[in-house]
């Protein structure tokens, strides 16, 4: 009979452990594949920004697609409301069925959506409405998946267990980086740029089928099916969460202490570094994918590394030791990709001081329909593109603008002298892969990704904890999603704008430093250690 029972008992074990891999497993790939349906955008941007914007500044059309961007980021918080009182009032099995549905959907039309071209400003208008599609299912999405994850885990295995979710993001980043490289490898560029960057959108629908299929076998969460069947579910999970200022002290701390830091980090040290790779220091996309590739490649599993200490030393410390090492670091790490990316670029902004005088010198994301876009206009799109820091002096009222590159100077706009003249000095058009540097940068970006494990790794666990169950999907998700998607998403736009109106390519960085010193000097004062908290509790 002993021999029996401990049969039992052995054969249950290895049937729990089953159903968490199996649980852990179908949330994390369908995440994974909502996360890759989110970031093909931002990856893509770069390329559809003159096909679904007006023509005439590049640099603006890239701010109006990163602003398009950010609208996806801005509307998360508003999927959280809706779909986490969704959650905690039916379950969150279905919850997020519902959320991947819309993402796959809406991702697909973006492939098929026709350009500036053929439908004028109604392009960039139903963009916006995909965008924000995205947004409301994304931000339904992530407090689901992390929510039934950690009701399944144990409890001294939380951390773990929910770094699993953790890694969904930048793995689905990782993903969409493959397709499009792979896409890219296997056409011509001019091809590639007309319909070829339409492929990964549509791809999105066979992983919406894979996706369904895999969630519909799960069960719903088992302290959720508890609480219902106790009775013991909110009513107003809306009104209990926000309304009441208990909870909402709790929710502004999270957002403030935590998630606003750890969104901020987490683009910088992707997204950003793609950006500034490419765009910034002129290094072929090749070699830029393969760079961030192989730092995420070696830096990804650094998610459950840090999740797992947090069972063991708690959240907080982690957390906001990444904040502190991002806000101390981020400027000589850049510094030091631009020396070792292209040190011809840095040699020659050593060397070629640039100053552009104008009055009312501002960039403009739309042209005025009557003046198009102003000659300072031009001149900054210009000095941007190029990667060039320059100071802005006012001028007199009603002046053109004057640029002075070293000793030559130019009035008004002037594309050929302005070029003839940067050419003159020795200006370097791109990166020379000869002096490029691969193996150093990696390591610079791998320190990037390490920091965004640190913040993004324990916080699934500190956030499920922070909050009881019966209000869990709701009050989680709100600060999750304000910290990511409006704090971390504006950051494509903030940065690009910071650099285009300060004519300094660093000047982007002051945008993550500020608000991830904000989250470290708030979560030091007012962040409580979680990892002991009963998240059964109703």
């Amino acid at each position: 009979m002993a021999v029996e029972a401990t049969s039992d008992i052995f054969a249950e074990s290895i049937n729990e452990k089953r159903e968490e891999r199996r649980v852990i497993f179908a949330s994390s790939l369908g995440t994974v594949f909502e996360w890759y349906d989110f970031y093909i955008y931002a990856t893509l941007a770069p390329f559809f920004a003159a096909l679904f914007f007006p023509t005439g500044n590049a640099t603006a059309a890239l701010l109006a697609s990163f602003a398009t961007y950010a609208a996806g980021f801005l509307v998360r918080p508003f999927g959280a409301l809706v779909f986490g009182r969704i959650g905690d009032l039916v379950g969150r099995k279905y919850t997020f069925l519902v959320t991947i549905v819309v993402m796959g959907l809406s991702t697909a039309a973006a492939g098929l959506l026709p350009t500036y071209a053929t439908i004028g400003m109604l392009s960039p208008a139903i963009l916006v409405l995909i965008r924000l599609a995205q947004g409301l299912a994304l931000g339904g999405e992530y407090g689901g998946a992390a929510t039934y994850v950690a009701e399944h885990a144990p409890h001294e295995k939380r951390g773990l267990h929910t770094s699993y979710i953790q890694t969904t993001a930048t793995l689905g980043f990782f993903l969409s980086l493959l397709v499009i490289g792979a896409c890219r490898l296997r056409m011509a560029e001019t091809s590639f740029k007309i319909w070829g960057w339409r492929v990964p959108f549509l791809l999105s629908l066979v992983l919406l089928v894979i996706s369904v299929y895999i969630r519909l076998k799960l069960n719903e969460s088992p302290i959720f099916l508890r609480m219902k069947a106790e009775g013991k579910s909110s009513k107003a999970p809306l009104r209990e969460s926000f309304a009441e200022w208990g909870n909402l002290k709790v929710v502004l701390v999270a957002l403030f202490g935590a998630t606003a830091g750890q969104g901020v980090v987490w683009y910088t040290g992707q997204f950003y570094a793609l950006f500034f790779l490419t765009g910034t220091l002129k290094i072929d996309w090749k070699t830029s994918y393969v760079i961030l590739a192989v730092a995420l490649a070696f830096g990804t599993g650094f998610f459950v590394v840090f999740g797992w200490l947090s069972d063991k030393i708690g959240r907080k410390k982690i957390m906001l030791a990444g904040c502190l090492l991002a806000a101390l670091t981020y400027f000589p790490i850049y510094r030091m990709m631009m020396h070792y990316g292209n040190p011809a670029l840095e040699s020659f902004a050593a060397d070629t001081p640039i100053t552009l005088t104008a009055s009312d010198c501002r960039m403009h994301l739309f042209p005025n329909p009557k003046t198009k876009y102003s000659e300072c206009d031009k001149v900054q799109d210009f000095l941007s593109k190029r990667s060039l820091s320059y100071a802005t002096l006012e001028g007199e009222p009603g002046q053109r603008p004057t640029t002075h590159i070293k000793d030559a100077v130019i009035e008004g706009w002037d594309d050929a002298k302005l070029g003839a003249t940067l050419k003159s000095l020795g200006y370097p058009a791109a990166a020379n892969p000869a002096t490029t540097n691969v193996p150093m940068l990696i390591l610079l970006v791998f320190i990037q990704v390490i920091y965004v494990t640190m913040v993004y790794g324990p916080i699934a666990a500190f956030l499920v904890e922070l909050f009881p169950t019966r209000i869990r999907y709701t009050s989680m998700s709100l600060p999750y999603h304000i910290g990511n998607g409006w704090f971390g998403g504006m950051l494509p736009l903030t940065a690009t704008a910071l650099v285009a109106a300060n004519g300094n390519i660093y000047a982007g960085l002051w945008y993550p430093v500020t608000v991830a010193v904000i989250s470290l000097i708030v979560g030091a004062i007012f962040i409580r250690e979680t990892k002991n908290h009963k998240i059964h509790l109703f």
